[in-house]
């Protein structure tokens, strides 16, 4: 597969610290970003490479060669005029057959592209996103799915958006198929949308360029042939000095590389109800639900240690048909919203629709089941080891009730109870906050590789 890096942009906002230097030759740990980006890629078979580059590209072309110095083959398609960033996209379409990532060379990632890909292949769309929530999600772009993954909705940070919503990120990376290029520059009826002839001309007094997102993938939203591919893994911009700071801390303990899925993950399993919000018995009104004092410092904490946040929570007022899946949905939105106002972020969220007594009114019969995924099995808590490469022997779980700790002992977990009891749990403490603070999570913990605190 062919690996499209854009690397043509002139890092107006960073060049004060690097003036002299284009943004993909930055160092980090004294090695170029665009470097370790392209390292990162062949160690997983991706060897295939096209630069597009602009500003400053005799100093990139003059670095990198043609790759063999690195173990890559790289090509170049230099924009003499300014075409966006997708404008090369079609100037090069000939030479795109198959589906290819396109990239910014102006990230830092350490990612398992080939999970990326696989899944991409799996659910046989045109373009797939890869995905992850963000500690500012109130002023990035957010993106809306149905319940195969496929995007209905790409917000703006100018956009008017719904009162709560899930912190759902695009963080610049792709998988795209050539025919979705197509598609963008003529609809359905025949209409010219794109005139890839005039790319780079000036037609009345303005230079025609292509925008990625507003021309081609927006677009998408609603067709079925996009989809978001959800990742706890790392992408950070490096586009400004203070950035550009957090990523060498980032990269200097680990974190960076830790974080990549083909890695061990270690999580912190939570409970929802009386763990992240205040407990009002089944919670079926979404204006009950509360955030607990401390929780979003204890997730920002989290979020800044390497570990991975997970909540896993039985919602038994599904199958008795208290509450819909819409509704249940909406609350987990206004829970991810209150904690993107506050900086903190949930990697992932998984939830138990069944129960298995009977004779309630209103009750869904077939999901009224004994199951595996219902607390005190351990069910979701292995699901979401399998989904992110977790070391269950290194993880937590927490939670204020018998059920959480009989699950987490049952996958392997240390275990963690908020309030009073005896179940065999390793610590007992009085809030979310008071075990990060008491297992010594704090912001210089990181992933495998860095340090370890905890």
């Amino acid at each position: 597969m062919k690996t499209i890096i854009m690397a043509g942009g002139k890092g107006t906002r960073i060049s004060a610290l690097f003036p002299d230097v284009p943004k993909p030759l930055i160092p980090i740990e004294g090695k170029p970003v665009l470097e370790w980006e392209i390292c990162s890629l062949r160690d997983q078979g991706f060897m295939d490479i096209i630069l597009t580059v602009s500003h400053m590209a005799d100093k990139i072309r003059a670095y990198f060669g043609d790759g063999s110095a690195i173990g890559v083959h790289i090509e170049y398609f230099v924009e003499e005029q300014p075409l966006g960033n997708a404008g090369a996209l079609y100037k090069m379409r000939d030479r795109l057959t198959e589906p290819f990532l396109l990239l910014n060379a102006d990230a830092v990632f350490d990612i398992d592209f080939n999970r990326l890909v696989a899944f991409h292949k799996s659910h046989g769309g045109l373009v797939t996103l890869f995905t992850h929530p963000n500690n500012h999600p109130y002023d990035s772009g957010v993106l809306t799915v149905d319940e195969m993954g496929a995007v209905q909705q790409w917000l703006t940070k100018e956009d008017v958006r719904p009162e709560f919503y899930k912190n759902r990120v695009n963080a610049g990376l792709h998988v795209i198929d050539p025919a979705a290029l197509d598609m963008a520059a003529v609809s359905s009826d025949g209409q010219k949308m794109i005139d890839t002839d005039a790319i780079g001309t000036e037609v009345d007094g303005k230079r025609v360029k292509v925008d990625l997102d507003r021309q081609i993938l927006k677009p998408l939203c609603g067709t079925g042939k996009m989809f978001c591919y959800d990742s706890p893994e790392y992408v950070k911009d490096m586009g400004t000095p203070e950035r550009f700071e957090q990523v060498c801390r980032d990269f200097s303990s680990g974190l960076v590389q830790g974080k990549n899925l083909k890695h061990k993950q270690r999580a912190i399993f939570l409970d929802r109800d009386g763990t992240i919000n205040k407990y009002v018995g089944f919670l079926r009104n979404i204006d009950d639900f509360e955030l607990l004092p401390g929780v979003a410092e204890a997730l920002r904490r989290i979020n800044a240690s390497g570990f991975l946040a997970i909540i896993v929570t039985n919602q038994p007022v599904i199958a008795r048909g208290e509450v819909t899946v819409l509704q249940l949905q909406e609350i987990h939105d206004k829970m991810e919203t209150l904690l993107g106002v506050e900086g903190a972020y949930l990697d992932g969220l998984y939830y138990c629709p069944h129960h298995p007594h009977k004779g309630y009114e209103g009750e869904v019969p077939e999901l009224k089941i004994e199951c595996e995924c219902r607390k005190p099995k351990p069910g979701m808590i292995l699901k979401a080891a399998g989904d992110f490469n977790i070391d269950l022997s290194e993880s937590w779980m927490i939670g204020d009730g018998e059920n959480d700790i009989r699950a987490g002992k049952a996958a392997g977990c240390r275990t963690a109870l908020i309030g009073n009891g005896d179940f065999g749990q390793n610590m007992t403490v009085e809030s979310l906050l008071e075990f990060v603070k008491k297992v010594g999570i704090n912001e210089s913990v990181a992933c495998e590789g860095g340090t370890r605190n905890a």
